[in-house]
């Protein structure tokens, strides 16, 4: 398994699909001034399966499909055949907003896909429309049921939470967990790229120290679980009695880089080093110019040992190249 030069196991590799979404989070994506990559610059089914064949070669093991948002991409299901029939591939996810899965999550599952985590901030359908812009909650949730039925599990839903906006819902979101097995979590607002959105995230920021208040004043104690995972950017808890857990993902109150283990490919095929830096190496063009399997992994090899220590927001730095829907968080 690699390590980095921090002694960090790197062995998780996150694959934005695609840059383009069917929604317009608030402090994701604005409504105007977009620009998305034209098709010949996203990597194809064959390049990504290249990639992937290259880092379990070094020793990654787990893998995530992610966008914008990877459903609106036609070649998904191709995607997903080639990348689960990679010898040595140790887990396959994928990360959704759920709109397209009533008719995609039984193929996706056919396919090789073992499990999905969905985005959705909340079970009100005006703070949906208001807050993740072209969702409709009636269809994330039927899209929700789909993967169910499919056997895409266990279902993980994360909620980015935003002052103003849904704050309050995190109590019946929490709830759910009381009388279903799912995972809840609860995601801090992160400024990334500049613009609107980064203003946004900055000005709506609320704590998980404090999402974490309202949930236990409303629901009772949560009691945290004992982690085998000590890479999970997650801290997770249960509320008595509960079916499921609720998490926390606070890369702004409480940092986890120390433990991180992902290496990010970008849509256009760049390892992006960290979340919250601008380093990237081009794997792209050494795929494009007759590099294979082996000249992938000497990249990624020197991308992990390159990647950056942890963040710089406290000091009030973020990446400025890319915003969260063009590395796909």
């Amino acid at each position: 398994m690699p390590r980095d030069s921090f002694n960090r196991e790197i062995d998780y590799l996150r694959i934005s699909v695609i840059d383009n979404c069917n929604f317009r989070c608030v402090y994701c994506m604005p409504l105007d001034g977009l620009r998305f990559l034209p098709r010949d610059e996203l990597l194809t089914p064959a390049e990504i399966e290249a990639v992937v064949r290259a880092a379990v070669s070094v020793g990654f093991r787990k893998f995530r499909l992610t966008g914008g948002e990877p459903t609106i991409r036609a070649d998904l299901l191709e995607i997903v055949e080639r990348l689960a029939a990679v010898p040595g591939i140790g887990d396959l996810a994928l990360t959704t907003n759920a709109m397209l899965l009533p008719k995609l999550a039984a193929p996706l599952k056919q396919a090789g896909l073992r499990r999905i985590n969905v985005h959705l901030d909340s079970l009100n359908a005006e703070t949906v429309e208001r807050q993740m812009r072209w969702g409709s909650f009636a269809h994330i949730w039927e899209g929700i049921m789909a993967a169910e039925a499919a056997g895409l599990v266990p279902i993980k839903l994360n909620a980015v939470v935003a002052a103003g906006f849904n704050e309050e819902d995190v109590v019946e979101l929490a709830a759910l967990t009381l009388t279903r097995d799912w995972h809840v979590r609860f995601i801090e607002l992160m400024p990334l790229g500049g613009g609107e959105c980064a203003a946004l995230s900055i000005k709506r920021y609320v704590s998980n120290i404090e999402t974490r208040r309202r949930i236990e004043v409303a629901l009772g104690p949560l009691l945290e679980l004992a982690s085998d995972n000590p890479s999970d950017e997650a801290r997770n808890y249960v509320l008595p009695g509960a079916s499921g857990v609720v998490g926390f993902i606070s890369p702004v109150s409480e940092p986890y880089c120390g433990t991180c283990n992902r290496m990010r490919l970008t849509a256009d095929g760049k390892f992006h080093l960290c979340l919250l830096n601008d380093d990237e190496m081009d794997v792209r063009k050494a795929l494009r110019t007759g590099g294979g399997v082996e000249a992938v992994a000497r990249i990624l090899m020197r991308a992990v040992e390159l990647k950056p220590t942890g963040h710089h927001l406290l000091e009030g730095r973020s990446t400025r190249e890319r915003s969260m829907y063009q590395i796909g968080g």
